[in-house]
């Protein structure tokens, strides 16, 4: 049923919960998993001169975190998982649809919130506009409240 998944991810808390789900789905499957990062382009240009190189300096440590933490969750869940890590820079959206158009995956795991999650009230802005725009089915995972029953703590 799920031969390849792309995992988007951007390194923050909440997208934790659909690096879980998305490695469990694989590891059911036994599917290629393959995680992608993108450092948003508009970001890095709208910053001073001054700091822009530092910004892309960050952004690119942030994101070798973020493609880190999902090859550990996936090597953790099923040594044998395939992993595919990949960063890209451009606008997010865009980029995680075209990456996961040319790797022919069978879904796109993803947050529905992100670094600026606080932002929007229901779903983020990249995952919205990746729901309205990819023709790859799009899995969306929630982060889970404190309060949330379903929500465990180790």
């Amino acid at each position: 049923m799920f031969d390849t998944i792309v995992i988007a991810t951007d390194g923050s808390d909440s997208v934790r919960r659909a690096v879980d789900v998305a490695v469990d789905v694989a590891a059911r499957f036994d599917a290629e998993v393959h995680a992608v990062y993108v450092v948003d382009s508009g970001e890095v240009e709208s910053t001073p001169d001054e700091v822009r190189d530092d910004l892309r300096d960050a952004l690119d440590d942030h994101g070798e975190a973020a493609l880190d933490q999902v090859t550990d969750a996936a090597t953790a869940r099923d040594a044998d998982l395939d992993i595919t890590i990949e960063a890209r820079e451009g606008r997010p959206a865009a980029e995680i649809s075209k990456y996961a158009r040319e790797i022919d995956a069978d879904v796109v795991a993803m947050g529905t919130r992100g670094r600026h999650g606080e932002n929007r009230f229901l779903i983020g802005s990249v995952a919205e506009r990746v729901v309205r725009t990819c023709p790859i089915p799009v899995l969306t995972v929630r982060q889970l409240t404190d309060e949330d029953p379903r929500r465990t703590t180790i």
